[in-house]
């Protein structure tokens, strides 16, 4: 046999694993999803803030969860928001049967609360303290945010906050932005009803001190009744 080795004789040879490495040459991605750029535009990132917010990777979020105009069935009046903990929802109750619908994370307290309430108070990059039993149950998670923190993008009450009154009485109920955007659609640990930083922004300019809530239980029926009409909004 001659002594000079051609390359194939020499990658036959080779362990099969460090043959596919050679062979291959690079490493294939699946494609991204193609993103409305409509959409993009909505969870673009928000220099003009006081802590500029982040853009959200939208084509990570299950489109149910995007903002979005949908068909709407329900008593409430324009204007009122509906909160459906269950399916991780917040409806925006617009005219002709439609509402404009947030996708959101819901915390313990968000399970908690039913019924109906105020907005009485709003507040822009709001403090966020946690109460004397959430610092009971978790002393140790808890304890040390115990005087409070300022705002700021790890704030866990993120860019904005609408604070729920009942009869006059703060019901300790927020809807409110959040620094852990992956946390939308899903329930978690702690905290009300979360929303992306760029859907609090929107939803709190569009809602006065006042405005009607309604939160729903869990054997409430869907108020949407289809899967919705993509728009510009």
């Amino acid at each position: 046999m001659p002594l000079s080795v051609t390359r194939r004789m020499f990658l036959a040879g080779m362990p099969l694993s460090l043959t596919a490495c050679v062979s291959a040459g690079r490493t294939t991605h699946p494609p991204k999803p193609i993103v409305d750029p409509n959409i993009a535009a909505m969870y673009a990132s928000l220099t003009d803030e006081p802590f500029p917010i982040p853009a959200v990777d939208v084509s990570r979020v299950p489109p149910r969860y995007l903002r979005q105009l949908v068909a709407f069935q329900g008593p409430e009046r324009s204007g009122t928001i509906v909160v459906d903990p269950t399916r991780r929802f917040l409806y925006l109750v617009q005219e002709n049967g439609m509402a404009l619908r947030y996708g959101c994370g819901v915390g313990k307290a968000g399970f908690d609360y039913q019924g109906s309430a105020l907005i009485g108070r709003k507040a822009h990059w709001p403090r966020w303290t946690p109460t004397p039993n959430m610092i009971k149950l978790e002393p140790e998670r808890y304890g040390p945010y115990a005087g409070g923190v300022e705002s700021g993008l790890q704030n866990p009450l993120g860019a904005r906050a609408l604070y729920l009154y009942r009869d006059g009485r703060d019901t300790l109920y927020r809807i409110h932005g959040t620094n852990e955007p992956d946390t939308i659609g899903h329930s978690v640990s702690s905290g009300c009803i979360r929303l992306f930083n760029q859907d609090i922004v929107d939803l709190h300019r569009r809602v006065p001190v006042g405005t009607s809530v309604t939160v729903l239980d869990a054997s409430a029926e869907d108020r949407t009744a289809s899967a919705g009409f993509p728009a510009e909004v």
